[in-house]
């Protein structure tokens, strides 16, 4: 005999089994019992959750010769029809496959007959949400009022999809996402059945992974007990399988960006490839570390919210005191943004590099998270004595930070090129004959010259100056402005200060200096 799935094995044939959806199964099960049964369900939620089994199983029940309160009685002739597919009062469709107006025309005319046997005629539309919308207006009126011995079950994982006047004539129900301890509960009960030895920890992981859906966890489980028949089936070898990361790794991941250790980074990625771990599984459980890092900096008690071992969990607290929240959710941003990337990229390995490097280096960045994850290294450096320069100043931390010594201001050369000089000059009118918004940001620019007397435009730190430094073309156009003004080809440096008074004291005002040529030779 063929081996059969552990999801298609053990799925539930009564309500007692479905595990999860109390709200939903409790609702059924008293309309059945007082025999307030609709006429049109729709049953809605994220894959693997149960929309399907249940709707079997309510279809079961009401056709059901002996029925119970906890569904069909599985012994009677109606319900072994319908469990062996050979029932003509269920009818199964995947609107998927099956989603023209023409499928749907063809239920139209089957409903209008009675059920040979049993008292309904059950049709579950799997997936209803692929139906196309002509598919939809040929089923309104019968979705609307079906003959009384007609039952419409819509399943869908995508209810946003269907449209406003199916939904308003559906009861529905929206089937949760799984915990991770009813799952793992529920593949505790499989395994003594099926006589497997498995450790706890590794059922949480699987149930972890399954990200809420029963048939996702128990078809890893599956996998996993087929890669290691016969042998009992730990955490690690659970990893294995998966081409997961154990969270040892993630703890000395991290250890390393909060160090900027960049070599030590990509050092433990190669270890990670060379392992076979998957990369995508990679990203997404290192971005789940570093929420349950922020969780755990963020309240106390949070043990039931975070699934992990003492162990784990004491070492995380020990590594949320060694970070700033705003730094993780800037790592967190990071490989957020990674996950959705990766999924599809060609070059996985070369991205995520890339991300380890930017939570490294936040000087690649410019946002607010980066400028404050800067900030706090430079008085990380300044609190373990490293010398930081920082604009005209050179800072000796420690015991020499009173010795702080100011670069000299730079001199002007003693001939200033007249090409320069002429621009000095026309400036107002060259600010005057820009565009917006290059004008509003020139008419605060202040003229210098370089030491390879090349003229400087020395600029506001912020929207002034990143307008030009992380714009080229903007800087080419200046050029191209100036150039037309002095009929030379004219190369610009943009400088940035914070304020005036750093404008007076590092450079020399070209506008000043010329103007006073000008007056002595009158």
């Amino acid at each position: 005999m063929s081996y059969t799935a552990l999801y298609r094995k053990f799925r539930p044939d009564s309500f007692v089994d479905v595990k999860g959806q109390d709200h939903i199964v409790t609702t059924l099960k008293n309309q059945l019992k007082a025999n307030r049964i609709g006429h049109a369900y729709l049953f809605t939620g994220t894959r693997g959750t149960g929309k399907t089994t249940v709707a079997k199983i309510f279809a079961k029940t009401v056709n059901c010769e002996h029925p119970t309160e906890e569904g069909p009685c599985g012994e009677c002739r109606i319900c072994k029809a319908i469990a062996a597919g050979a029932s003509m009062n269920v009818i199964e469709i995947d609107a998927a496959s099956n989603n023209g107006v023409d499928n749907i025309r063809e239920i139209v005319e089957e409903v209008s007959y009675s059920p040979a046997e049993g008292k309904y005629k059950v049709y579950i539309i799997d997936e209803v949400h692929m139906l196309s919308i002509g598919a939809f207006n040929a089923l309104l009126k019968t979705l609307e009022e079906p003959p009384s011995y007609v039952i419409f079950i819509l399943a869908t994982t995508e209810v946003h999809k269907l449209p406003i006047t199916i939904l308003s004539r559906c009861q529905r129900y929206d089937f949760k996402r799984i915990s991770i301890d009813t799952i793992t509960n529920r593949m505790k009960e499989l395994i003594t059945a099926e006589s497997v030895q498995v450790e706890e920890k590794a059922l949480r992981y699987i149930a972890k992974t399954a990200d809420g859906s029963m048939r996702d966890a128990l078809s890893l489980l599956d996998q996993c007990i087929a890669f290691h028949l016969g042998k009992e089936l730990t955490y690690d070898k659970v990893l294995d399988v998966l081409g997961a990361v154990d969270t040892e790794v993630f703890s000395r991941l991290l250890r390393s960006v909060l160090d900027r250790n960049v070599l030590g980074c990509i050092e433990l990625l190669e270890e990670i490839v060379m392992q076979g771990r998957e990369l995508t599984q990679f990203v997404t459980d290192f971005t789940w570390y570093l929420r349950n890092l922020l969780l755990v900096q963020s309240s106390d008690n949070l043990e039931d919210v975070i699934d992990m071992s003492s162990d784990n969990l004491a070492r995380l607290k020990e590594e949320s005191g060694m970070v700033d929240m705003d730094r993780i959710i800037r790592y967190i941003r990071i490989f957020s943004e990674l996950a959705g990337q990766i999924r599809y990229a060609t070059q996985k390995r070369i991205l995520v590099e890339i991300a380890l490097i930017k939570l490294c280096k936040p000087e690649m960045e410019t946002n607010q998270e980066a400028i404050l994850d800067r900030i706090r290294q430079v008085e990380e450096n300044i609190e373990n004595g490293v010398v930081v320069a920082a604009g005209d100043v050179t800072v000796v931390s420690g015991e020499n930070q009173a010795g702080a010594v100011h670069k000299p201001k730079p001199e002007l050369p003693k001939a200033i090129p007249e090409d320069v000089q002429e621009i000095v000059r026309k400036w107002p009118s060259i600010v005057g004959n820009a565009e917006n918004p290059m004008k509003m940001y020139l008419k605060s620019a202040k003229l210098s010259l370089g030491g390879d007397n090349r003229l400087m435009v020395v600029l506001e730190d912020g929207i002034h100056s990143d307008y030009f430094n992380q714009h080229p073309q903007n800087k080419e156009q200046l050029e191209l402005l100036l150039s037309d003004f002095s009929g030379k080809q004219i190369e610009v440096n943009i400088q940035t200060v914070k304020n005036q008074r750093e404008f007076e004291d590092s450079y020399v005002d070209l506008a000043q200096v010329i103007h006073m040529d000008i007056e002595e030779e009158d």
